[in-house]
């Protein structure tokens, strides 16, 4: 079978159910907000909600859609920094037990995390201390890291650091890898426009992207954002939450409608909507039915709170699954 290497921003998420909105009220963070804050911070959250309960995995945007493709059977891997610490070991080792292939390089500075105060509407507010996650640099890079691997996906998180994505998309490049990149955040689309566009054109063969996102990559509404963006890579994906997606590759295209559209927790439905897409790439299915797989994980993922799908639930998954035409 075909392999996947994923490249992401290694930050473990520590999920918190919190009773009513007092907390956030008392730390000053806009409820729903994603705020970036120092160890000092991060440490003074965790020690509010300490005897909250907490639920640990590993996180970040590729992580998640690496992680999801291994639960579904596929072989992965990851590259990420992390430190030398009780959550670097923490996230090396769920990775290892999930099969996940891992390089880790390692740092002084401390793990990433992000604190997912989730009140009782399901509302998640971040606090996030990207940590050693932040510090991958272009040197860190090997070209053995890229080696027998057939699509690359990197986070668009990452995109923030030029020298790190052009480094790693030319070694993909060169090691025979197609390129695969979720856009992740309309506001780092804006921020770095000029840049992302030359490297969709030099390098990227699969995109994904939201409706929020492909607005500010293109200027346009879905599909005609996709028709822009498929001109330009192999596959465009341009997802419009409740009401499904549009993929596009050359002349074809094919819309997919969501699956479970009664949401408890919407975060980390497109991280699994790419799983569930890449898997089918990796297995050669068509466009139509790797789109239906992707609605599917999507649709289980934002049933429940968390962003990891329990042993039968990847089951029930891939019943679904294998009920698609292709």
């Amino acid at each position: 079978m075909k392999k996947i290497l994923g490249m992401g921003n290694a930050l473990v998420d520590m999920l918190v159910q919190i009773p009513n909105d007092d907390l956030l009220n008392e730390i000053n963070f806009p409820k729903g907000s994603m705020q970036l804050v120092d160890i000092v911070q991060s440490d003074a959250v965790m020690l509010k909600t300490k005897n909250m309960p907490v639920q640990q995995l590993s996180g970040g945007s590729a992580g998640n859609t690496v992680h999801g493709i291994a639960a579904l059977g596929g072989q992965t891997g990851f590259i990420g920094k992390v430190g030398e610490d009780e959550l670097g070991d923490f996230f090396h080792n769920d990775l290892k037990n999930a099969g996940i292939s891992s390089t880790f390089i390692k740092s002084k500075s401390a793990t990433g995390k992000a604190i997912a105060m989730i009140t009782p509407d399901s509302e998640r507010t971040f606090a996030t201390h990207l940590g050693a996650a932040i510090e991958l640099s272009p040197g860190d890079l090997k070209p053995e890291m890229f080696e027998a691997y057939d699509i690359f996906h990197v986070e668009g998180y990452l995109v923030q650091n030029h020298e790190l994505l052009q480094r790693a998309v030319a070694l993909a490049k060169q090691a025979g890898a197609k390129v695969s990149i979720d856009l992740a955040s309309f506001n780092v689309v804006e921020d770095n426009y000029e840049f992302l566009w030359g490297i969709v054109k030099q390098y990227v063969d699969i995109l994904f992207a939201n409706e929020e996102e492909a607005k500010a990559f293109t200027g346009e509404e879905p599909e005609e954002a996709l028709g822009i963006i498929a001109e330009h890579v192999e596959v465009a994906i341009v997802k419009v939450g409740k009401k499904g997606a549009f993929i596009q590759s050359g002349s074809q295209k094919v819309k997919v409608e969501a699956v479970g559209v009664d949401a408890i927790d919407t975060t980390g439905a497109g991280d699994l909507f790419a799983s569930g897409f890449l898997f089918g790439l990796l297995n050669d299915w068509s466009l139509e039915k790797s789109g239906k797989c992707g609605a599917v994980m999507a649709g289980k993922i934002i049933s429940k709170i968390g962003g990891r799908l329990s042993l039968e639930e990847i089951i029930d998954v891939k019943n679904q699954i294998n009920t698609l035409s292709s």
